[in-house]
């Protein structure tokens, strides 16, 4: 038999984790309070002060800091992090321009997404973020760039591509004017990958997610 998919979104309980200026996780509670997203953030940590910690608190998020500098290694900061989701019992984490690693236990695989300002598995990896892959995309030549939401794993931008959207890179193109482009798909792609997650569409095969009810074949039992 096929697997069972929610008729509506179950309600999500979600958590962000950011270390810069939070339009990721601004453009998701614009998405909530439309009406659009079926969801309530229940946790938000970032990983040094960062302009994103005062406008999600503005926003009435409760914003707690993990100073990823200060700690001894990614262990200890990864149990850190982890002891603060797991108090607010997140169904689903979010990354928002979270640039520091963060090791993953069994218990959250599957249950984390991050969204990268580029098509991957090109353009990803350490040390490629924010207006450094743009430079990157540019550089190289492409003629059409985009975004994806993928569930996060660990290792950087590796894990099962959930979502992806293009954009047209143009003649003329800046850094900033790519990154804008890309951006405005970003406000699209994150929320549509979280309504998949709540309405229980996505199965990870490896490293490949299917999207259920996207294609009658994947419904097969």
């Amino acid at each position: 038999m096929p697997p069972l998919m929610s008729q509506q979104p179950r309600h999500l309980r979600l958590a962000a984790l950011i270390s810069g200026g939070g339009r990721t996780v601004l453009n998701l509670l614009d998405h909530i309070e439309r009406g659009k997203l079926d969801a309530e953030f229940v946790s938000a940590i970032a990983s040094r002060q960062c302009s994103g910690v005062e406008r999600l608190r503005r926003r009435g998020l409760e914003v707690g800091i993990v100073p990823y500098r200060e700690m001894s290694d990614v262990e200890t900061y990864s149990a850190a992090i982890n002891e603060m989701l797991d108090s607010a019992r997140p169904d689903l984490v979010v990354m928002g321009g979270f640039l520091s690693f963060w090791h993953i236990p069994p218990r959250y695989i599957g249950r984390g997404m991050n969204i990268h300002p580029a098509l991957l598995p090109s353009f990803g990896g350490k040390g490629l973020y924010g207006e450094r892959v743009h430079k990157a995309v540019l550089a190289a030549g492409c003629k059409v760039s985009g975004c994806t939401v993928h569930f996060v794993s660990n290792e950087y931008d590796a894990g099962p591509i959930i979502v992806q959207r293009c954009v047209p890179v143009l003649e003329g193109d800046t850094p900033e004017t790519l990154a804008e482009r890309v951006f405005e798909q970003e406000c699209e792609a994150y929320p549509e990958a979280i309504r998949l997650f709540a309405q229980d569409r996505l199965r990870i095969e490896g490293n490949v997610v299917q999207i259920l009810g996207q294609d009658p074949r994947l419904e097969r039992g």
